[in-house]
């Protein structure tokens, strides 16, 4: 992640984010290539429909998006950024729906991140000006706004099954008229025979991608900015190539994974 350090445009990397950013990646391309060999290629694995392999699922999305969110502050031309992962999972969306229909992906978690980018961009000009108004209490401000997040993505987690609560908490049914049509679907409210092999609405995620953002404020404000300073330049090579090539390495990897599955099978 290339950050701006001066007026005269230097750049450096926090290499950690790299490096957890490509563990996660790792983590994502092996649990999508055991979900091609049990629903595509016929694998009899049980325990991936068990409640391990949820965990494992939830842990990818749950690190992918807060660590966006994180970084969104660190990155220039965040419209450019967010229309380019926005396409991205346009572009997913298309080849999937035209060759692998039955496998399509739509809302998925490109177009989610894309989204969160773009919305962010509008959003932050607002909360930069109450950070500013907090003064000395920013730090106070950015944890707030992290406990607030959290908080949110918590009540709303299950409102794509028509609640609000968490996980097996269901603690209010919401009506039935706001899972209606594409934009409700894409919101997080939807539509009754709504399939996708890949489905993250704007709500809850954007809440998880929002405390991601105020957790590097919170962390950013920390005294003499030793943390962000010394921890974060921390990294490992390898984990870091793939952090630092994530949005390609993510387009490719189905197909390269589904191609050399095809030929060893």
């Amino acid at each position: 992640m290339k950050i701006i350090v001066n007026e005269e445009k230097k750049f450096f990397r926090y290499g950690l984010l790299d490096s957890l950013r490509g563990l996660v990646l790792i983590s994502m391309i092996l649990y999508h290539g055991c979900w091609d060999l049990v629903y595509i290629f016929g694998k009899d694995w049980n325990w991936y429909t068990g409640t391990g392999a949820y965990i494992w699922q939830q842990s990818i999305c749950w690190s992918f998006i807060l660590l966006s969110g994180f970084c969104w502050s660190l990155g220039k031309h965040p419209i450019k950024r967010g229309g380019i992962v926005f396409a991205g999972g346009a572009a997913v969306s298309l080849v999937t729906i035209l060759f692998m229909p039955e496998n399509r992906v739509v809302f998925g978690v490109l177009t989610l991140i894309g989204s969160c980018m773009l919305f962010m961009a509008v959003l932050h000009k607002g909360i930069e000006k109450m950070s500013a108004f907090a003064g000395s209490r920013r730090r106070t401000f950015a944890f707030a706004g992290l406990a607030v997040s959290a908080g949110l993505f918590v009540l709303t987690r299950n409102i794509n099954s028509g609640y609000l609560g968490f996980e097996g908490w269901n603690l209010l049914k919401l009506p039935r008229l706001f899972y209606q049509g594409s934009i409700m679907t894409f919101l997080g409210f939807t539509e009754p025979g709504f399939y996708s092999t890949d489905y993250f609405s704007f709500f809850p995620w954007f809440f998880l991608y929002l405390a991601g953002y105020f957790l590097y404020h919170a962390i950013k404000e920390e005294k003499n900015g030793r943390l962000m300073g010394k921890c974060f330049m921390k990294e490992v090579p390898l984990l870091s190539f793939f952090g630092r090539h994530s949005l390609i390495i993510y387009m490719l990897h189905q197909p390269l994974l589904y191609g050399i599955f095809e030929i060893i099978f």
